[in-house]
């Protein structure tokens, strides 16, 4: 018969780590709040893209979970969404529509964005790290335009991209705000 100590040094309680559990539902929020996020829209007349707050919290995953984190979390919700569930504005089709560029481009947006500040918050770093994750969210966008509807480069550029750039900038902003708290709050004091 094992002693208590032999049979705890054998089969640990601790299954998984706060740190995974803490991860794991970090993913789960973010993949529920870009869902959210996208039932709140503002149609455009002249564009096939609805204004959404989807690309501010693709970028605040980012620095929020990190690389990984962030894009298991938009992973998550395009899983989700082709698995049925209502989890894209225009329905589980929306991946063969006008905004399946943008909602591709998701992923490798978070995970630029979470790469540039796993050092914690630094204004140089996440800044351009930003930038660099809306351009591939419109780069994304922009080619799902070119490919699923059938219209030029310039037009898609036009309605895809140029409608959005000031809100963007602004969605910048507020992640920058955002992430003083995030990180320390989710990556630790020391990140």
């Amino acid at each position: 018969m094992l002693k208590t100590r032999q049979w705890a040094d054998k089969f640990p309680l601790e299954l998984v780590s706060p740190a995974t559990v803490k991860a794991v539902v970090g993913v789960g929020v973010f993949a529920a709040v870009t869902a959210v996020a996208a039932h709140i829209r503002i149609p455009l007349p002249f564009s096939p893209v609805p204004i959404t707050l989807q690309t501010a919290l693709v970028m605040l995953a980012g620095v929020t979970l990190g690389a990984a984190g962030g894009a298991a979390s938009q992973a998550v919700y395009i899983v989700a969404g082709l698995a049925g569930l209502p989890v894209f504005a225009a329905g589980s089709s929306a991946l063969l529509g006008p905004t399946a560029g943008y909602i591709i481009g998701f992923i490798p947006a978070a995970a630029a964005v979470g790469l540039a500040t796993r050092g914690g918050f630094r204004l140089t770093t996440l800044l351009p790290a930003l930038m660099i994750a809306t351009i591939i969210i419109y780069a994304a966008g922009v080619a799902g335009l070119v490919i699923l509807t059938g219209i030029s480069l310039k037009a898609a550029v036009t309605v895809g991209v140029a409608p959005f750039l000031a809100g963007d900038a602004l969605k910048m902003a507020a992640v920058v705000a955002l992430s003083r708290f995030t990180i320390p709050f989710w990556r630790g004091a020391t990140s």
